[in-house]
């Protein structure tokens, strides 16, 4: 059966790599971004963009956006130039006014890109923005994790990269050593998830490895 997919931070790398990938196996992918100016390149992906900014936005206006949509991803963030401020606005704040709109529209099966260190002691070293970061992207996972109105995948990348894609993983809900995985890899995990009912209410770690996708998902829990 084919989706409807809707993509918070959908002028992304991670976005637009999904939205790819959505489109050639016959899902309609939903874009949505703050400027109007990366619509163009979401139409030439095959993608809708819908403009909306989540920092902004209410609970209404983001479910009118949800409207016909059966799945909700959050990939968006504040970005390495933001400051403490943007990180609770975007990171938390947007993810947890995106569940609630997808609650309120239907749209039931939910991931959220997190972030390896979610969740755990934040090191003394770690200084003020990624602190922040960390902080926002634990909040908006224990918001997640209050739902039961979301059939709800988290999903904890390491270190984000532009290689190429391998389509190799290390997928798992016990903790992994970090390391890195390229982005196209990320929007591939998250593209297979969707019809992975198993992983519902699963927060997993992904990193680069030697397990093919699919069989990483299927195996994941």
């Amino acid at each position: 059966m084919s989706h409807r997919v809707v993509i918070a931070g959908g002028h992304g790398q991670i976005a637009q790599h999904l939205i790819e990938l959505l489109v050639a196996r016959g899902d309609s992918a939903v874009a949505l971004i703050r400027n109007p100016s990366h619509a163009h390149d979401i139409h030439v992906l095959g993608g809708e963009a819908i403009l909306l900014d989540l920092e902004h936005s209410t609970v209404a206006d983001a479910a009118l956006a949800l409207e016909g949509a059966d799945v909700a991803v959050f990939a968006a963030g504040a970005g390495p130039g933001s400051g403490t401020a943007r990180k609770d606005t975007v990171d938390r704040g947007a993810a947890v006014l995106l569940a609630a709109a997808a609650a309120r529209a239907g749209a039931r099966r939910f991931i959220q890109i997190s972030t390896f260190g979610a969740g755990e002691p934040i090191p003394e070293d770690a200084g003020e923005v990624w602190t922040a970061y960390l902080r926002a992207k634990t909040a908006a996972e224990e918001d997640l994790r209050g739902r039961d109105d979301l059939d709800w995948t988290i999903l904890r990348p390491g270190r984000l990269t532009n290689d190429p894609p391998t389509g190799l993983v290390a997928l798992s809900a016990a903790p992994l050593p970090k390391d890195e995985v390229p982005r196209s890899d990320v929007a591939a995990v998250v593209a297979a998830l969707i019809d992975a009912p198993a992983t519902v209410r699963a927060t997993l770690m992904l990193t680069r490895g030697a397990t093919s996708i699919p069989e990483a998902v299927a195996d994941s829990v």
